[in-house]
């Protein structure tokens, strides 16, 4: 059995009432911490809240998201389907353990699998899906951001079932080491049917990465175009991401470029991160990359262009040759 890891949530005042009905978000047998902070994000409104577990062999996940503070009730749904799940036919498995629950709302983080599911769901429901969502105003009103985070717009939605997804470092949680306030949440196991899929799930390619991960990171060193190569990108970056026990991210430009691989991108089109500590390495900072980024709590620049967008963002900015500071900065830690 695998020691679930805890969080304290804050309390905060509802804002109204519902059930929210929320899918898991896991890797392997670990649940993701942004499933935590889609609790955090559903407690502001809601009176129940129930965790869908959806995988073959995911008892272990179960049990951590019933020790969350604030769930009601997890159900984990068991079967074939769900060995190497696919969003038809989790779209299917959802809306009918949330119709179930009787869910006034049905959620998930913006992961990948969790983005292609939630606007099926919603196409199922015949409802208008409400992505992206960096704050809650009421069970019906909600804040996500558009045209890459210049503007924040406040939706309201009036249908019976509001679908969401939620933008998890917008809604950050207290980690503590103690368990959960109160019993554990009950587990209700479903052993669901096969459900007809038009998508034909082949293969998974797993990297092994000894870094932490980039979504939950708390220092993130990211590189940009500037690094030239795939080889300077991980000879330069690497050893600092290593000093300051970092995940390593990159901008569009680097991907496209192929110095890095596409699951480490950050930006609009890639992943969202709000880490303690963020350090762009030869990145200009276009529009699409400050939207992933911009909400880190301290952002440091290395550019050789005093120019630079990333420098009107930044907290603190060196204007220089990377391929020398950062070989500097690194010895120096």
């Amino acid at each position: 059995m695998v020691e679930p890891t805890t969080y304290m949530l804050k309390r905060c005042k509802k804002l109204s009432a519902g059930h929210a009905f929320i899918i898991a978000d896991y890797t392997t047998k670990s649940l993701s911490k942004s499933t935590v902070q889609v609790v955090s994000a559903a407690r502001k409104f809601a009176d129940k809240i129930t965790i869908g577990v959806f995988g073959s062999d995911s008892s272990d996940v179960a049990t951590a998201a019933s020790n969350i503070t604030g769930v009601s009730s997890v159900v984990l749904v068991q079967g074939d389907t769900f060995k190497s799940p696919v969003a038809d036919s989790l779209a299917v498995a959802v809306k009918d353990q949330a119709a179930r629950v009787n869910a006034t709302h049905i959620m998930g983080s913006t992961s990948s699998l969790v983005k292609d599911t939630l606007p099926r769901v919603a196409a199922l429901l015949d409802v208008q899906p409400i992505s992206d969502v960096i704050n809650v105003e009421s069970d019906s009103k909600f804040k996500r951001p558009m045209y890459a985070g210049n503007v924040i717009a406040t939706v309201e939605s009036r249908d019976t079932i509001k679908v969401l997804t939620i933008r998890p470092t917008a809604f950050p949680v207290d980690e503590g080491s103690s368990s959960a306030i109160g019993s554990p949440a009950p587990i209700v196991l479903v052993d669901q049917r096969a459900i007809p899929s038009s998508i034909e799930f082949l293969s998974r390619e797993s990297k092994k990465n000894d870094k932490p991960e980039l979504s939950s990171a708390s220092v993130v060193v990211s590189g940009g175009r500037g690094l030239k190569s795939r080889e300077k990108f991980d000879s330069i970056l690497n050893p600092l991401a290593e000093k300051l026990h970092a995940a390593v991210g990159a901008s569009r430009a680097a991907v496209d470029a192929g110095f890095a691989a596409n699951d480490l991108q950050v930006g609009q089109t890639g992943k969202v991160v709000a880490p303690n500590l963020y350090i762009a390495v030869g990145i200009s900072g276009a529009i699409q990359h400050l939207a992933g980024m911009k909400d880190s709590r301290t952002i440091v620049a290395i550019n050789k262009d005093a120019d630079a967008p990333i420098f009107q963002v930044a907290d603190y900015g060196i204007v220089g040759d990377l391929f020398t500071l950062v070989p500097e900065l690194t010895k120096k830690l």
